[in-house]
């Protein structure tokens, strides 16, 4: 807690500070919660999500304004509900301790790793993935034992009231509680002394969040994002290669932090593959302005980040193609854009799109294509499409990222049996699965000895001739 000598506390603080206070006496009468507690608990919130999901979808649509009921099925709620039945079935074989090696010098002993639950987690929430990623690291959190607190974004109001409501109705207060509130509320929570504390968002806040954790020595996890880039191979079928990077460009508008946020292709093959990317969207979305299947930007300021990024690469040389030319603009759907001619200089080559626009860059060989990505910083999300096996090794080799699809795009998020996490300025640690429970647990070292300590024939005083021969026989 705050020394007397801290500033005065807000209100918003008091109300976090005895939120904290209640979870920690609450973990403090339970910090080893059996297999069945944690069990119990995950089929509670996956029965709950089943049951309100109309309400959920509909705060989530109401939040932007129009957002596809069957995006909000399949890239929200699915997961979601998987992720639950994965770690109830594989929690108790989780908490197994873990039986270790004891040296022959140290014997008699035995050794084990126990995963103890580390206390009261905090999880801060983004906007453009509301459920999932508030319900994703929930899961890893209650699977290990702890305690949760959430600080939903404000930027969606109607999907933070949703599931306070639903987890009260699942959970007390001291065992997971949802924080609502506006900036300063985040940027008090991030401040609070969690023992561990989880923020996907961007990177820039990412690092105001790391370093409020850092005054209390609270480790994180980061999720961030950055510019996860799609290579196109020389052979690759352009449709198939186009219709996947569609796919994983227009889901949500764009608005995922894994989704592809530029295109390398062969210099050849570049105008071919924008015709098949044109061909895929529309083939996805025949029309734009008032199709309910093609979700809207989130809010009046990212879309005019948006449009000022599509104005500065216009007006930087960029070729700025607009897929939907001839139909009026609704509301903020913002039509898929492509981009070709894009250099450095422009903001878009820069900054996270976040966005159904695309930016296309030629290359000539695998190995400039690689060179391009590796001189930026490293991405959350890399694609490769080809299905020659030794390319796909080369590239797998000699780049970094924090996942990688091979011929798809995003899928490789919704695998609860995979890590998900970045890497740099793309994020630190990760979570999903057994990685979420090892995320919210310490690995606690345990060697235990009984009556027999054959260590005292080490002890001191030093030179006995028996020490000399446990030099040499261990120290070579």
């Amino acid at each position: 807690m705050r020394s007397s000598t801290a500033m005065p506390l807000e209100p918003s603080d008091l109300v976090l500070e005895r939120l904290f206070a209640e979870q920690r006496q609450a973990f403090a009468a339970n910090p080893m919660p059996p297999a069945a507690q944690r069990m119990q608990w995950l089929k509670s919130l996956r029965e709950a999500l089943v049951a309100h999901q109309k309400v959920l979808i509909e705060a989530i649509d109401a939040d932007f304004s129009g957002r596809s009921a069957d995006e909000t099925l399949l890239a929200e709620l699915l997961p979601s509900v998987q992720g639950l039945r994965h770690a109830e079935r594989h929690v108790r074989r989780w908490m197994k301790p873990a039986r270790r090696r004891v040296g022959l010098a140290f014997q008699p002993a035995s050794a084990r790793v126990l995963a103890q639950p580390l206390g009261v987690v905090g999880i801060i929430v983004p906007w453009n993935y509301p459920l999932f990623l508030a319900i994703g690291p929930l899961t890893g959190a209650l699977a290990a034992g702890n305690r949760v607190m959430l600080k939903l974004s404000e930027a969606t109001p109607n999907a933070g009231e949703a599931l306070k409501r639903l987890l009260e109705q699942v959970f007390p207060a001291d065992l997971v509680c949802v924080v609502l509130g506006e900036v300063e509320v985040g940027q008090a929570f991030a401040r609070l002394p969690f023992d561990h504390l989880l923020f996907t968002g961007a990177t820039s806040i990412g690092r105001q969040v790391m370093l409020a954790a850092a005054h209390n020595l609270t480790p994180v996890t980061l999720e961030l994002g950055g510019k996860s880039p799609a290579i196109v191979s020389h052979d690759v079928p352009l449709a198939t290669a186009a219709e996947r990077i569609a796919f994983g460009k227009t889901l949500n508008a764009g608005q995922t932090c894994v989704a592809p946020d530029y295109v390398l292709v062969p210099r050849q093959r570049l105008d071919d593959f924008a015709q098949a990317y044109r061909r895929a969207v529309q083939r996805l979305f025949p029309r734009i302005a008032d199709n309910a299947d093609y979700s809207t930007i989130i809010n009046s300021r990212q879309l005019q980040r948006l449009e000022r990024l599509l104005a500065d690469a216009h007006d930087k040389g960029a070729q700025v193609l607009d897929l939907y030319p001839d139909e009026p603009r609704q509301g903020r759907r913002l039509p898929p854009h492509l981009l070709l001619d894009v250099n450095d200089d422009m903001q878009v080559m820069q900054d996270e799109i976040f966005g159904p626009v695309l930016p296309l860059v030629a290359y000539d060989e695998l190995d400039e294509a690689l060179a391009y990505i590796n001189q930026r910083p490293r991405p959350l999300a890399l694609y490769y499409f080809g299905y020659d096996r030794s390319q796909q090794a080369r590239v797998l080799q000699h780049t970094h990222s924090g996942g990688v699809c091979l011929n798809d795009t995003l899928l490789h998020v919704a695998q609860e049996d995979l890590p998900f996490g970045g890497i740099g300025p793309s994020g630190m640690g990760h979570y999903h699965g057994r990685e979420g429970f090892q995320t919210f647990s310490k690995a606690r070292a345990v060697l235990a000895k009984q009556r027999i300590n054959a260590a005292r024939l080490i002890y001191p005083p030093y030179g006995k001739a028996l020490q000399r021969l446990v030099y040499k026989l261990f120290i070579r």
